[in-house]
């Protein structure tokens, strides 16, 4: 799966290297997950389980070769935690965008931060309400929340010129079988 992982991210890639080459602005890659598998106490602001940790770990060695140049996190733990692994390998410090009660005001706040990075790779952790609304409100497809049991979902956004291009993978374990309702990752 880390061979696909790397090979899904080199190929998107490879429009920026042409790109660059005939003078035109690299795209910009944006991937997006979930924070890790995250434990019930304290209630506001819980740490990562041992689960959690693990996908964390996975996590940094599914983005090792993608040349991550920004690490963008919300305020909250576990979202801290999942990223911290692939930003220490990069040597990268994170940026914070706070969570608001309005998903839609943080995601449209995470997309401005990402473009600030335009023509990098951004590695992007948020929650199961909020990694959809970030890929829209980067002009990707809208799509549903994620169910609260779904951890192992790594989505791509490539952000080239007017295209947007979205790719989706897993990483680490596989997330537990979805609950009734809640749509599966196709």
């Amino acid at each position: 799966m880390r061979r696909l992982l790397s090979l899904l991210l080199a190929f998107s890639l490879v429009p920026a290297l042409t790109g660059a080459l005939a003078g035109q602005a690299a795209p910009t890659v944006v991937i997006i997950v979930r924070h890790a598998e995250k434990g019930t106490t304290p209630a506001n602001d819980p740490p990562l389980t041992e689960a959690g940790v693990a996908r964390a770990k996975a996590l940094a060695a599914a983005v090792a070769n993608a040349n991550v140049q920004a690490v963008i996190t919300t305020q909250l733990v576990r979202t801290r935690e999942t990223a911290r692994p692939a930003a220490e390998a990069r040597g990268l410090t994170m940026e914070t965008v706070a969570v608001s009660a309005a998903v839609a005001e943080h995601a449209k706040a995470v997309a401005d931060a990402v473009r600030k990075h335009a023509g990098q790779t951004v590695l992007v952790v948020g929650h199961s309400n909020t990694v959809t609304q970030i890929i829209a409100a980067l002009g990707g497809p809208k799509m549903p929340d994620l169910c609260d049991s779904q951890y192992s979902n790594l989505y791509t956004v490539v952000l080239d010129g007017p295209s947007v291009r979205l790719i989706q993978g897993t990483f680490g374990a596989p997330s537990p079988e979805v609950a009734t309702g809640c749509p599966a990752m196709k």
